[in-house]
């Protein structure tokens, strides 16, 4: 029986219009616009100058901190501006600005054929971290951060995403069919790095195929494939871990206060290339797809390709966009322009069309309950908004736990009087975050 949660909402997920569409490689752009900030932490710093000539995989951007991951080069060619440009998630970030020489050589040395069976742990992390990998599920955490809990803080499991649970995304789906061995083999590369014997695979059980091809490709590996309900928000940390492990991750507190460490398909592959062939993040599988595109499809893409370039690649637009989003519709980031890059993090790029959107004028709450019967967190929403609206974050966090909600959008789905409650979330964490600093 597929394991499930309390709350949360089934939407419908409109991932029939790519499921079944294999991955594209897109074809070389021309040019990319390479930020040289895609992750949570410190920027990086260039390294490179206007006029120099780079391969794929030159480092472009060095990390000053430990919390933060170095940019590469997505493509060869002659670096021709480093300024501030659009940015999906920053506003504006200085970028490195790349013009193909067409020849799309890698740098010196890569690829190369590595037995990742036969380094060490911190030889493992170290490739983690030069690699410049982050969570790819959008939120862009460096990956060998996440691999590198405290001594006080044992990790006794690992759990690899695959419920891919937001709305019209099927990148990660598509990448456990596609790329399967590489997933298991990411998967085995952290287990070892983490010294842990148990590992698990929750998927969706709209994804029968993807959960018989884990199945397959785990057998003899001491690896769990554990089919969830689908519902949203599965794939949400805090609930995979209560899921799958029966364990609750403390108010304010993270995974690996209860032992587990949690990744993501795209990130496995990503582990798997840097530690067997070398090779560091210079692309991704999105999905591009919504009712304003004329061809959705699920496309491998160069960081640094433009939006707008992704779209092309899909016949353009079938109908002028309502809505434009990096990421799904419940947890994406609402974009105003197509100039900016797909970045390490991009998932999916949504144009929703009139239709699809669920507009309407925010009014009062009616305190109906239905936000409190759909929180995964057992927190009440309604509460949480009318204090974002009076500002009073202390109260929020105090008496209605405030930095427990993890922002997932269940609430605003159901909410009759379409609130912005999540919008009000962030507006008070971000108060609580300010006053905390000024300590």
């Amino acid at each position: 029986m597929a394991k499930s949660f309390r709350g949360g909402v089934h939407p419908d997920d409109r991932k029939r219009l790519t499921a079944a569409k294999a991955i594209e490689v897109a074809p070389l752009p021309e040019k990319v616009v390479i930020p040289t900030r895609q992750h949570i932490g410190a920027p990086c710093t260039p390294v490179v100058k206007v006029g120099d000539l780079v391969k794929k995989g030159q480092v472009i951007a060095e990390a000053q901190a430990f919390v933060s991951s170095p940019v590469h080069a997505s493509l060869s060619g002659k670096v021709v501006e480093i300024a501030d440009y659009p940015h999906p998630v920053f506003g504006f970030c200085p970028s490195v600005v790349i013009e193909s020489d067409g020849a799309d050589e890698w740098v010196e040395g890569l690829p190369l054929s590595r037995d990742w069976r036969a380094l060490e742990a911190d030889a493992l992390k170290d490739i983690v971290r030069q690699a410049g990998i982050v969570g790819m599920g959008g939120a862009t955490f460096p990956t060998h951060v996440k691999l590198a809990p405290p001594p006080e803080k044992p990790i006794d499991a690992f759990i690899l995403n695959g419920a891919e649970c937001e709305p019209y995304l099927t990148a990660d789906h598509r990448v456990m069919l596609e790329a399967t061995e590489k997933v298991v083999t990411g998967m085995r590369i952290v287990m070892k790095l983490l010294g842990v014997a148990k590992g698990f695979i929750g998927i969706e059980e709209n994804k029968p195929d993807a959960i018989a091809a884990m199945v397959a490709a785990t057998k003899g590996t001491g690896i769990t494939v554990v089919p969830l309900k689908t519902k949203y928000p599965q794939g949400a940390e805090k609930t995979l871990i209560k899921v799958i492990l029966d364990r609750e991750v403390p108010s304010g507190g993270l995974p690996m206060d209860v032992g587990a460490v949690v990744q993501n398909v795209g990130t496995m592959v990503a582990v798997a290339d840097a530690v067997v062939s070398g090779l560091p993040l210079v692309e991704r599988v999105a999905t591009v797809t919504g009712g304003a595109i004329a061809e959705p499809k699920n496309l491998l893409l160069r960081v640094g390709t433009t939006f707008a370039q992704a779209v092309e690649l899909c016949g353009g637009f079938a109908a002028p966009p309502a809505k434009l989003i990096m990421g799904g519709p419940m947890m994406g980031m609402a974009q105003c322009r197509l100039d900016v890059p797909v970045i390490k993090g991009t998932s999916g790029i949504l144009a929703l069309s009139a239709a699809d959107v669920n507009a309407g004028e925010e009014r009062s709450c009616i305190r109906c309950g239905r936000c409190v019967d759909a929180c995964p967190m057992g927190l009440v929403p309604s509460m949480l908004s009318i204090l974002g609206q009076r500002g009073n974050f202390q109260m929020a966090k105090e008496e209605y736990d405030l930095l427990d909600c993890v922002e997932c959008g269940s609430c605003v789905y159901v909410c009759p009087a379409k609130r912005n409650i999540v919008h009000y979330v962030k507006y008070l964490k971000a108060q609580n975050a300010a006053a905390a600093a000024k300590k």
